[in-house]
């Protein structure tokens, strides 16, 4: 059985905490096993609600993962939002921001287990999840007050900015979990960040 996204029920009438057991069931299946090997029944089964509430709000094992995904990213813009506030430096702005994903990944190592073993990208930029505006927003926000202040370089467009930033970010936090976490990524934060504004920066005359 599955459901085309038009028949699925608005997710906004689901209670918060049924969501949230979801979402955690979520993170823990798919962190363990790939995309493939999971069954909707298992997700229903470790957050206590019934398979028909699953097709009911999701339609589909797809849309579940991916929904699931976008609001641990949700969560991830609302801290980097939060602990933006009174930032007014724009290198510790961006600082921050790069220190906000790694602390949030070693908090929740599950969340990228889940990303390497079931999420496809090919699959997963076709779904309107892909984007997370509030996310990539705040990213290409503070990039460019960084285009506006003539610090970060304009040899490149932001988007291929961003590119840099976030395929750096992905390759630390995967190769973290792949080592088995045994060190601590924010104790790395500061000389990461000083690496990668060399490389992002302008150069000053």
């Amino acid at each position: 059985m599955r459901r085309s996204d038009a028949a699925v029920a608005d997710r906004a009438q689901l209670d918060a905490a049924t969501r949230a057991r979801i979402e955690q069931a979520v993170l823990e299946v798919f962190a363990e096993r790939e995309f493939h090997r999971v069954g909707l029944i298992e997700i229903a089964r470790a957050a206590n609600v019934s398979l028909q509430t699953i097709y009911k709000y999701y339609g589909s094992k797809e849309a579940l993962l991916f929904v699931s995904l976008d609001a641990w990213l949700g969560k991830l813009a609302a801290r980097m939002l939060d602990h933006l506030q009174g930032i007014e430096d724009y290198k510790e702005r961006l600082r921050k921001v790069f220190w906000v994903c790694l602390d949030f990944y070693e908090r929740n190592p599950k969340l990228m287990q889940m990303q390497m073993s079931s999420v496809y990208v090919n699959t997963w930029r076709k779904h309107e999840q892909f984007d997370n505006p509030q996310l990539f927003g705040t990213f290409m926000k503070v990039l460019r007050e960084g285009r506006e202040k003539g610090v970060i370089t304009d040899e490149v467009e932001e988007k291929y900015v961003l590119d840099f930033i976030m395929g750096t970010l992905a390759r630390v936090i995967q190769m973290h979990v792949h080592r088995g976490m045994k060190d601590s990524l924010v104790a790395q934060a500061n000389p990461l960040f000083e690496m990668l504004w060399r490389a992002i920066s302008k150069p000053r005359p």
